[in-house]
């Protein structure tokens, strides 16, 4: 018998009717999905959902993703209602400028959002990273008796994120690592922006998961069968060796007037359909934004027993330090975002009497290192471990323990050929907590995650992408492998820094601002062909994004570069000598930690006066803010052994002393004195 009562009914038709005043209010919005899942909406946060209003970041709560992330009234709504800080007012701000309650979610605007969703399919990947890190961080902390970590993952989403590639990805991998703690339920109501499903969507989603290996579950009445949604969601907490999909038929835009078809989907209801149909739920069409008594009841009421369950896992963790107290601490450490003290003395420090090794072999031997000393660092590589080096000695791969290849304690991951879903994933792990996560591929490769790196820098996420096989220095391969636009989009994204270090301390020095940075992703871009240890590198000097490598009084040119090119660069400026031109050497390895030092600093490595002349074996798109002119790639790269393809394009050290005598020549002849590219008039205005 059910023990749903009519002021469940109320509150799933008050989430309705808020829904419908909340997008009518911005006059902009998605309102037929909140308004179809408000059922399934109440029934998970009244009933199953594990959290603390008052406290969002307790580390236990049970995490929810709206992957549908179109539908994100209905999530602000369920906020407001569950006691987090998200006002009425609040809901009547709804995508206004600087409102917390923006268009889409975005974590970190707005409390108890887990993840910034919005673009289909991210947040059920995500998803999955939440999934994993939980498994992974039960499996290191929990004792027998001390279920510290057991919260489980919830994800709402649609046909649109069904539909798209980085879902798949991460669906079938979670499938493969067992993810019992991950429940997915899909919006079945068979519109997209298009219209019918029928246009274009018509495979057997149900088969497809099951082949993942997911448990697959039927709710044929999701409009106001809570008994059927409860149930299906108790019998997928069961599945405890492999994550659930709970197919929910539902009625996109319930109630109104357009209900069932794509009009409803985004766009405001009318106010007529409104008055119609808060008539029909019993509520006074003159009232907007009306939380009856019996509502706030049901909600308030789910608010004090999640209290209470923080409360009760207090208790079980004071109990914990007291048997445990070396794993408490630790626990307390991760959640708290704290690194080890003198972590960073593990990283390696190089001279010129040291080997000459790629920049791919540098970053294996900093792994190694800060692995020993990072229990939070976790990752992987998308098939190609042998190539990335990625894997440290001794690891042991995140594998359920049924598979006898690992456990869930193991910190490396393989991710197979999935590097959208892989950064998706890493995105989750971020957010989950207590973890810093990197994924590997090639460079060039990192293009096929564009859309979760994008989510990475906008939710400020600490996430590191290992990307080696960095420019056409990886040779054989060819153009297809071959980066050359790569890092200008790369370097376009706001609060992303792209590393592209020269050397074993350049290396190092990109680690230790990535792990730093605890609200900036970093991508680490890594060479295939041997590269010199530089006389005048440093952590320090590189920790700052740039700085002098090689100097000399008066200038008469200035070399800035990154990577490999700045030893091809060094070797120029010996041919430049024997020619009586004096050359400063820059090296840059990161513009977007560069852009945050002083204005006197950065002036004091690219100054006014001398010509200054990037090199870069990339498109040279983005170089204007730093050089007067700039030598790079105009074209795709050419497949053949590496030198013979730097030599095909003139990047050696006779093609940039030539073109550095001809830019000395150039400015001389001006006669002009010559700005540093950095002096702008819009210096002074707030940004």
């Amino acid at each position: 018998m059910s023990s749903f009562t009519d002021n469940d009914v109320k509150a799933v038709n008050t989430i309705r009717t808020l829904a419908a005043d909340v997008v009518a209010k911005a006059n902009s919005g998605h309102p037929g999905a909140p308004m179809g899942m408000a059922p399934v909406a109440h029934v998970l946060f009244s009933r199953f959902m594990k959290f603390n209003s008052k406290n969002p970041k307790w580390i236990n709560r049970d995490r929810f993703v709206l992957s549908n992330g179109h539908a994100c009234a209905l999530q602000y709504i369920l906020l407001h209602l569950a006691g987090y800080n998200v006002t009425l007012d609040d809901l009547k701000a709804f995508r206004q400028i600087d409102s917390i309650t923006p268009g889409h979610p975005e974590v970190g605007v707005t409390d108890g959002i887990e993840v910034t969703t919005g673009p289909l399919g991210q947040g059920i990947a995500n998803a999955v990273g939440l999934a994993i890190g939980q498994a992974h961080m039960g499996a290191v902390f929990n004792k027998d008796g001390f279920p510290l970590i057991d919260n489980y993952t919830y994800a709402f989403l649609g046909d649109g994120c069904l539909q798209e590639g980085v879902a798949s990805e991460a669906c079938s991998l979670a499938g493969h690592l067992k993810l019992g703690n991950l429940i997915a339920i899909w919006d079945d109501n068979r519109i997209t922006i298009d219209g019918d499903t029928n246009v274009s969507f018509t495979e057997d989603v149900e088969q497809r998961y099951k082949s993942y290996g997911w448990n697959v579950l039927h709710v044929d009445n999701g409009d106001d069968d809570l008994a059927a949604i409860e149930a299906a969601i108790n019998e997928a907490k069961k599945s405890t060796d492999a994550p659930t999909l709970i197919k929910l038929r539902t009625t996109i835009g319930f109630g109104s007037l357009g209900a069932g078809g794509h009009n409803v989907h985004g766009a405001p209801l009318k106010k007529d359909d409104i008055v119609q149909l808060k008539k029909k739920f019993g509520f006074n069409p003159e009232e907007f934004f009306a939380v009856p008594k019996e509502t706030a009841d049901i909600y308030n009421a789910a608010a004090e027993k999640g209290a209470k369950a923080e409360a009760e896992w207090k208790d079980l963790f004071k109990a914990y330090s007291e048997k445990y107290p070396k794993e408490a601490s630790e626990l307390e450490r991760r959640v708290a975002g704290r690194l080890p003290d003198g972590w960073e003395k593990a990283l390696p420090t190089y001279t010129t009497a040291d080997a000459a090794v790629g920049s791919r072999k540098l970053s294996e031997t900093t792994i190694t290192k800060l692995a020993e000393v990072l229990p939070e660092l976790v990752g992987g590589s998308a098939d190609l471990t042998g190539s990335n080096l990625t894997r440290w000695k001794d690891a042991e791969d995140f594998q359920h323990p049924s598979t006898g290849l690992g456990s869930y304690a193991g910190r490396y991951f393989r991710f197979g050929i999935r590097e959208h879903g892989m950064t998706a994933i890493c995105n989750g792990l971020a957010a989950y907590g207590g973890l810093i996560p990197f994924g590997a591929t090639f460079l060039n490769f990192v293009s096929y995650a564009a859309g979760a790196v994008r989510l990475s820098a906008l939710s400020h996420l600490r996430v590191i992408q290992v990307a080696t096989h960095d420019s056409i220095g990886l040779g054989e391969d060819g153009p297809t492998h071959q980066p050359v636009e790569t890092a200008a989009w790369l370097r376009a994204l706001p609060n992303l820094a792209f590393w592209r270090p020269a050397d074993g301390n350049e290396t190092s020095a990109s680690y230790l601002v990535s792990i730093l940075s605890q609200h900036t992703p970093s991508v680490l871009a890594f060479s295939r062909q041997n590269l010199p240890q530089l006389a005048g590198s440093s952590i320090e000097k590189a920790a700052r994004g740039g700085y002098v490598v090689e100097d000399v009084e008066n200038p008469d040119v200035v070399l800035v570069s990154t990577g490999s090119e700045v030893t091809l660069c060094a070797q120029a400026i010996d041919q430049l000598k024997a020619k009586g031109i004096k050359a400063r050497l820059v090296s840059l390895p990161c513009f977007e930690v560069f852009n945050t030092q002083s204005k006197d600093y950065k002036l004091s490595v690219l100054p006014s006066g001398p010509p200054i002349l990037s090199v870069e074996a990339y498109s040279t798109f983005g170089w204007g803010q730093y050089s007067h002119d700039h030598f790079g790639l105009k074209a795709w790269g050419s497949s053949g052994p590496y030198d013979k393809v730097y030599a095909k394009f003139d990047l050696t050290p006779e093609g940039i002393s030539q073109r550095a005598e001809k830019v000395v020549d150039f400015y001389k002849k001006r006669g002009q004195p010559l700005f540093s590219p950095l002096i702008s008039a819009l210096d002074d205005i707030s940004e």
